[in-house]
């Protein structure tokens, strides 16, 4: 006999999408069961390991900073980054949405439940062919990721209506119940004791994040305009994020749309402690390092740049020959400018330790340059670039780098720096000297940095692969969270939040991110859903 649940409100999914969700169903007393299948530790899915950047305009933060925006100039921004077609309705109503509201319901409303943002505000994706972000509007959970789950559950353990709220780990949903049509509970197994179980609920909520944690689909969804996927990807999703609930909501005839629409990272590494098979983390690489093919030339015409177009960038890496790509740098250039994405490499923002992360920006970073010199097989160290090619041929196993390649590359770059800023003829030096006007780049960007520069030794070598991350398309919603069907109706009892639902009508980002919108739409389509649950609608 499987275990029965009952309850108003059913939540496949703990991610923030799905917190937020209960959240609001809590505040008007509404019953409700989230059915998650991690590990309690786990809790808040993959927002837990994220850095805890969002994408928000016209907040304090930035008039402290004297940044002007508004909403009509974020959503000019959002459309050039986005590509829409015509067809894309659902897309652009969440877009204009979120434009209007992130401010409201998802800034100041994240600061209502004890969530605080670092006072500067980064400038991320700028645009390289097409215009991205004008300006600035990364803001930075002060405590990263971690700290707004700890945040959010504390808010759901301490609420008026706890009583109202079950949570159930390890519970992996198979299926929906289907009554006469239409969607009654869902059914699974609890893969702690291998028992089975049902939820009877009047309302099912879809919060399980993408697809882009199960590789296979990640090729299969592969952009048909971008060349193949590379042999090797790395993974740097959430495990549980396999895209299986997609393809149940589809078997109800429900619409699944975009899934070629990838969120993922140029410059990946592989994880020297993996917890899941091709486990990857991002870095955030260097402005002031080559970047390089698997022979040692330099990747041009146009050299690649952080911080401008990361999509263009994947496409790039997709380009190369062997699917990699080498960046060359050295310990001046990595201490002050390489970081990796999300909460576990960044100690002194996750645990709010400002006077040390103030170090880090203006001293460089001794740590994680540490980490990863010794720590990460894709790193190399060398005193000599001979040395070097000799290393980085040994990773791979073959000998495609040349020295006299990267001699010639390097020795350009480095004779452009020496002629002096008035002759710098460079599109990376003209990048870098763009960034370095906002001055939270500018702290964190070397000025002109040569790479063969001896007081600057060792030189450093990062192989990178493309990291699969988010799924920017997904199940279609209307502006209330409701899964949508093939015809474009509203389907009885079924909705759909976060990244399962492409954050937003199956693909409110577009194929290009402004970055930051993914833990912010979460928030907001979360809350969306649990208003009009609750009878409400946002104000």
């Amino acid at each position: 006999m499987a275990k029965v649940y009952e309850t108003e409100v059913a939540i496949i999914g703990g991610g923030i999408a799905g917190i937020s969700t209960a959240l609001e169903l809590l505040n008007k007393g509404i019953s409700c069961l989230i059915l998650d299948r991690d590990i309690p530790a786990r809790f808040g899915g993959l927002a837990r390991d994220a850095f805890g950047g969002m994408a928000l305009c016209g907040t304090p933060l930035q008039k402290l900073n004297k940044i002007k925006d508004s909403p009509e100039l974020l959503l000019s921004d959002w459309h050039a980054f986005a590509d829409f077609s015509e067809d894309d309705v659902w897309p652009k109503k969440w877009a204009e949405m979120y434009a209007q509201r992130n401010n409201a319901d998802v800034y100041q409303w994240l600061q209502s439940q004890g969530v605080k943002f670092f006072p500067a505000v980064n400038w991320v994706e700028r645009g390289d062919f097409a215009p991205g972000n004008s300006v600035p509007r990364y803001h930075i959970v002060w405590g990263t990721g971690w700290e707004l789950t700890e945040v959010l559950i504390a808010r759901l353990n301490d609420h008026q209506h706890s009583d109202k709220l079950e949570t159930k780990f390890e519970h992996f949903v198979e299926d929906f119940v289907v009554e006469n049509g239409e969607v009654k509970g869902c059914h699974g197994v609890d893969e702690s004791s291998g028992e089975a179980f049902e939820v009877k609920a009047n309302t099912v909520v879809v919060a399980t994040g993408g697809i882009n944690g199960n590789l296979d689909k990640v090729r299969q969804n592969w952009p048909e305009d971008w060349p193949a996927p590379p042999e090797t990807i790395l993974n740097g999703s959430h495990q549980y994020s396999d895209g299986h609930i997609h393809d149940q909501v589809a078997s109800q005839g429900g619409n699944i749309t975009h899934l070629d629409w990838q969120w993922n990272y140029a410059a990946g590494i592989k994880h020297p402690k993996p917890r899941v098979p091709n486990h990857g983390l991002s870095l955030i690489p260097p402005k002031s390092a080559l970047w390089m093919d698997c022979r040692g030339n330099r990747i041009g015409p146009r050299p690649m740049v952080t911080g401008f177009d990361t999509n263009k960038l994947c496409e790039r890496v997709c380009e190369q020959e062997k699917g990699y790509t080498w960046q060359i740098l050295n310990k001046k250039i990595a201490r002050k400018e390489i970081s990796i994405s999300g909460s576990e490499h960044n100690p002194s923002i996750k645990n709010k330790q400002l006077i040390k992360f103030l170090k880090e920006i203006l001293l460089g970073n001794d740590e994680l340059y540490e980490y990863l010199t010794t720590e990460c097989e894709d790193v190399v160290v060398a005193h000599s670039l001979a040395e070097l090619v000799e290393k980085m041929n040994a990773l791979t196993g073959e000998s495609l780098v040349s020295l006299e390649n990267l001699q010639r590359d390097i020795g350009n770059y480095d004779q452009q720096i020496d002629r002096g800023a008035t002759f710098h003829d460079d599109e990376q030096l003209r990048l870098i000297e763009h960034a370095r006007r906002w001055k939270g780049d500018k702290v964190r960007t070397c000025k002109y940095q040569k790479i063969l520069d001896e007081s600057a030794f060792p030189l450093v070598a990062i192989r990178e692969f493309l990291v699969s991350r988010k799924s920017m398309g997904g199940i279609q919603t209307d502006l209330c969270s409701r899964v949508l069907d093939t015809e474009g109706n509203p389907m009885e009892n079924l909705y759909a939040v976060g990244e399962a639902a492409g954050f937003g009508g199956g693909g409110v980002c577009g194929k290009r991110s402004l970055e930051g919108t993914f833990l912010s739409l979460c928030v907001l389509s979360g809350r969306v859903a649990g208003r009009h649950l609750a009878g409400e609608s946002m104000p």
